[in-house]
């Protein structure tokens, strides 16, 4: 994508949504990071479906090493891989309350130290509940970096740090989360939907998807 694309490409997400939030349902910055560290290999319909069970009975750390692992996970048992995501949750609610005050760290070392936490999820919690600048590259941003030439990169670490050296600032917070929205409804993995893409003409994908029939 050509350097004089990427404004007018983000002010058109901008202005089809201009306050873009996750999909993922959450009322607290522990609630954001239980639901993200939920959601690896799972959609956010079936982590919002989980956690509207699991949320009004124990929301914070001590509530969920409450819980127990068993009780835990009879709340998460319809999420995917959710015997080993309840293990690093229950881990991670351990390291919150005996180093943290129960409280979820602000620094990227200190997310990326609690069990089942990896660079993407703190990029999500830093950028959703604190409002930093982060890009956490996930199968849709990684996909967009590269179909529409943003940031072509062979790791999500390489598109990640590619975007944030390409996006223009004033973009930056939000674009994780327009880039998600877009990759998950507009330019899907197998057929992107060129035909209904508000963005298209900045993008370098070719040849562009006709309209279906």
């Amino acid at each position: 994508m050509k350097k004089e694309n990427i404004a007018p490409f983000f002010a058109t997400l901008k202005a089809a949504n201009p306050q873009p939030v996750t999909e993922l349902q959450y009322t607290s910055v522990f609630e954001l990071l239980t639901a993200v560290l939920l959601s690896a290999q799972a959609t956010d319909v079936g982590v919002n479906k989980a956690t509207r069970k699991l949320f009004p009975v124990a929301n914070s750390p001590q509530a969920i090493l409450d819980l127990g692992l068993d009780g835990l996970e009879r709340y998460i048992k319809t999420i995917g891989l959710f015997h080993s995501k309840a293990k690093h949750l229950m881990q991670t609610c351990q390291i919150l309350v005996e180093q943290h005050s129960g409280h979820v760290p602000r620094t990227r070392e200190a997310l990326e130290a609690l069990p089942g936490v990896g660079r993407k999820t703190a990029n999500v919690v830093l950028n959703s509940a604190f409002g930093e600048a982060t890009m956490a590259v996930d199968t849709h941003i990684f996909r967009m970096g590269n179909r529409t030439g943003l940031a072509p990169g062979k790791t999500p670490l390489a598109v990640e740090l590619k975007m944030l050296k390409r996006i223009p600032p004033e973009y930056l917070v939000d674009a994780h989360h327009w880039l998600i929205l877009h990759g998950r409804y507009v330019c899907v993995a197998r057929t992107p939907r060129c035909w209904e893409c508000a963005v298209s003409v900045y993008c370098d994908y070719k040849p562009k998807t006709p309209m279906p029939g």
